[in-house]
């Protein structure tokens, strides 16, 4: 029964020392560190098969020197699987120095401690500045510089005063070989590059710099900027002239706009042609020429089923020359005119007329008005006679020489 109780103590003997071979503590803390962001990492060897979990504790240096009392160790990041622990959010003193210290855990059984000493201001990396602007200043260049922030967004400066910025400048160029930089060092945020080429290329790249610890950032990306020049005479009148141009264009174009949407609006509402007469009716009683429906209580007498348009016939007119043109009648002795035709009494457009008495003026008239007279009282007979063959007609008399009347119909 001893015997059997020996060798089960043995045996767990044996596998305690196994696992605790097995669980060796983290090695190579390392920090990775800018401005005020701190992140611990480290790297663990252990066997396969096996969970492990890391704890992170840190205290203040000073507190180790107590002997009045053990110091307390405050825990950053508790039995966690990953290789690394962020130490931003314990906000650590900047000029403070601190002892971090990392265990590893298995199944209980813990790893033993592995420490490292951690100074902000000395270990800490600083960063580039956070942003760089470039202006033109004549044949000049101005440079803002925006200081590195911390991770609360505020100036690296308040951490270190004595920050500055290393700047590298140069003109820009397709050869690269012919490059040649210039350096200027300044602690202030805006900086003026004078004695430049003007209308030229430049290009800036800007670096952070401590010198008591011997920090340097790493160079900003190149920003390039055309420097400018004075202006000449026959510029400015240029640019003068080109914007008097501009606005022209612009208010003519307005202007045509204007008129162009006036003339089809009026086009539009207030046509120029006017409706025919046939459909005047149609139209309002004030003499508005914009048409109107009929309503059902209108005359009766407007309504129709069917509405035909016809053109108006032409009216045949007789053309009458003037008085002295025509011919005296001859008369016979019986105190009558009598009118023929030199082709006879045929039916092309002549005709000859009765002796009438009763239509015809007295001889003593004729006789005392001479030939003029007895003109004008043969063309009164004709006119007689026409408008009692058509007396809607609006006639004129056309008398040739021959003594023949023509009508134009």
């Amino acid at each position: 029964m001893s015997a059997a109780f020996y060798v089960c103590l043995v045996l767990w003997y044996l596998q305690n020392n196994a696992v605790a071979a097995e669980l060796a503590p983290p090695e190579n803390l390392t920090l990775i560190t800018l401005n005020t962001n701190y992140t611990l990492s480290w790297d663990q060897s252990f066997a396969e098969g096996h969970a492990v979990n890391f704890t992170t504790q840190y205290v203040a240096k000073f507190k180790l020197r107590s002997k009045k009392k053990s110091p307390v160790w405050q825990t950053a990041c508790e039995k966690t699987s990953r290789r690394s622990c962020d130490l931003t959010k314990l906000n650590l003193y900047y000029l403070g120095i601190y002892m971090l210290r990392v265990q590893a855990s298995v199944n209980g059984r813990v790893s033993d401690w592995i420490m490292k000493e951690f100074c902000p201001d000395k270990d800490a990396a600083v960063g580039p500045p956070s942003r760089v602007d470039l202006s033109p200043a004549g044949s000049g260049l101005d440079i803002i510089i925006v200081d590195p922030l911390t991770s609360g967004n505020r100036s690296m400066k308040d951490h270190i005063p004595d920050l500055y910025y290393h700047i590298l400048y140069w003109e820009r160029s397709v050869d690269t070989e012919d490059l040649e930089t210039q350096t200027l060092a300044s602690n202030v945020p805006v900086v003026t590059l004078s004695d430049l080429k003007a209308w030229t290329w430049y290009c800036v790249s800007i670096q952070s710099r401590y010198d008591f610890f011997n920090k340097e950032s790493s160079f900003t990306s190149p920003h390039c900027v055309q420097t400018e020049g004075a202006f000449l005479w026959w510029q400015i009148f240029g640019y003068f002239l080109l914007s008097l141009v501009i606005c022209f264009l612009f208010v003519l174009v307005i202007l045509c706009s204007f008129f162009w949407f006036f003339k089809t609006v009026k086009a539009t509402f207030y046509p120029s042609n006017q409706l025919p007469t046939h459909f005047q009716y149609l139209c309002d009683s004030s003499g508005s020429d914009i048409p109107r429906l009929l309503t059902p209580d209108s005359d009766s007498e407007l309504l129709c089923d069917k509405v035909t348009v016809c053109p108006e016939p032409p009216v045949p007119e007789i053309h009458i020359p003037a008085p002295e043109a025509l011919p005296v009648p001859p008369s016979d002795s019986s105190g009558r005119h009598c009118r023929q035709g030199s082709g006879g009494s045929g039916d092309s457009g002549v005709y000859s007329t009765g002796c009438s008495s009763g239509l015809r003026q007295p001889d003593s008239i004729q006789s005392s008005s001479g030939d003029e007279d007895s003109g004008q009282s043969f063309l009164d007979l004709e006119q007689v006679k026409m408008k009692n063959m058509a007396p809607g007609l609006k006639t004129r008399l056309l008398i040739a020489d021959e003594g023949v009347v023509d009508m134009c119909v």
